[in-house]
C-alpha cells in the first residue's frame, strides 16, 4: 500500500493557499459520522422559536509563515448541531457577516452519511444565500425576538473576523442578556472573543468550555500536514487570558454546559454536542 503524503496539498483556486494532506485528512476525516438518530422524546411544536446560525464567509486563513490554509466551517461541526436542533422543532436562520456564502470544508464533508447529505441538500439554498448578520440583527435583539439560541460553528474559518464583529458582539451581549443558549465546537469559541471589542467586559470570563487545544494546532496539526503552517495566535490561549478555563487536553469528543453556553471540543464532538443542544432548548420551552 502507498504511503499516505503528510505534505500539505496545493488549492490550485489561489495563489500559496494549501488544503490538508492527504494523510492528515485520512487521520481527521470520515466518510460517516457517528449519527445514529435523534434522541429526544417530543420535539417543540409551537414553531415560533427560531435557532440563529452565524457562520464563516472566509475561505482563507494565513500562517505565520504567509501561506493560506484553505478552510472555512467544517461540515460536520455545522450540519451535526444543526440536524438535531432542527428536527427538534427549532427552525435555523443562516447568517454570514457580507451575506455571501457559507464557506465549508468540503474535504471533510461525510458523502456516505445519507442522513446528513440529505440535510446539506436540505439547507443548501440557506448556505449559499445566508442573511447578512448586520441586517437581522434589530430582529434578534428586539424584545419579541424569535431567536432562543445563537449557533457559532467550528472550523478554522471562525478565527477570521468573527472576533473582531461589533454585529457579533451585540448578538453575544443580547444571548446573555435574554438567557438565550450559545452553542460553539471547536474553533468556533473564537466568535465569543467579540465580546471584549472596545475594551468591553468579557461575558464569559469564569465559564468552563471545551475547544480545540493549542498544543494540537502547534503540535499533531503540523507533524502530519494538516495545516502549511502555525497560526498567527492561539485560540485556547486568547480564552484562558480572558478568563475562560478550558477543560480538555486533547480531542476526546467531550462537550460541556457552563449555565446558557454549551461547547465541544472537536468534529467528535458535533454528534453530542447537538443532542445536547435539543435537550436544552427543549428544556427551556418546556420550563417557559
Amino acid at each position: 500500500m502507498t504511503e499516505l503524503s503528510k505534505i500539505p496539498v496545493r488549492d490550485r483556486a489561489e495563489h500559496n493557499a494549501y488544503f490538508p494532506s492527504d494523510y492528515s485528512l485520512s487521520v481527521y476525516t470520515s466518510p460517516v459520522t457517528p449519527f445514529d438518530g435523534y434522541k429526544f422524546s417530543r420535539a417543540y411544536t409551537g414553531g415560533d422559536l427560531k435557532v440563529l446560525m452565524v457562520a464563516s464567509d472566509e475561505r482563507y486563513v494565513q500562517m505565520k509563515n504567509g501561506k493560506l490554509f484553505s478552510t472555512g466551517n467544517h461540515p460536520v461541526e455545522t450540519l451535526l448541531p444543526m440536524m438535531h436542533m432542527a428536527a427538534a422543532g427549532f427552525a435555523i436562520d443562516v447568517a454570514t457577516l457580507s451575506g455571501n456564502s457559507v464557506k465549508l470544508e468540503m474535504w471533510a464533508m461525510p458523502e456516505e452519511d445519507k442522513a446528513v447529505m440529505d440535510f446539506y441538500h436540505e439547507y443548501l439554498p440557506k448556505l449559499e444565500h445566508p442573511l447578512k448578520l448586520s441586517d437581522v440583527l434589530p430582529q434578534v435583539t428586539a424584545e419579541s425576538s424569535p431567536y432562543a439560541a445563537v449557533f457559532f460553528p467550528g472550523g478554522h474559518g471562525a478565527l477570521l473576523n468573527l472576533p473582531q464583529s461589533q454585529e457579533v458582539k451585540e448578538v453575544l451581549n443580547w444571548a446573555m442578556a435574554n438567557d438565550k443558549k450559545i452553542i460553539t465546537l471547536c474553533h468556533g469559541p473564537a466568535a465569543l472573543l467579540a465580546a471584549a471589542l472596545n475594551n468591553g467586559d468579557f461575558l464569559f470570563d469564569g465559564y468552563e468550555m471545551t475547544v480545540f487545544p493549542d498544543s494540537l494546532d502547534e503540535g499533531a496539526n503540523q507533524e502530519i500536514g494538516y495545516m502549511p503552517g502555525l497560526l498567527k495566535w492561539r485560540l485556547q490561549e486568547s480564552l484562558e487570558k480572558h478568563g475562560v478555563k478550558i477543560l480538555n487536553e486533547g480531542i476526546t469528543g467531550q462537550v460541556h454546559k457552563d449555565r446558557n453556553v454549551l461547547t465541544g471540543d472537536s468534529p467528535l464532538a458535533a454528534n453530542a454536542l447537538g443532542i445536547l443542544a435539543a435537550d436544552e432548548l427543549l428544556a427551556m420551552v418546556k420550563n417557559k
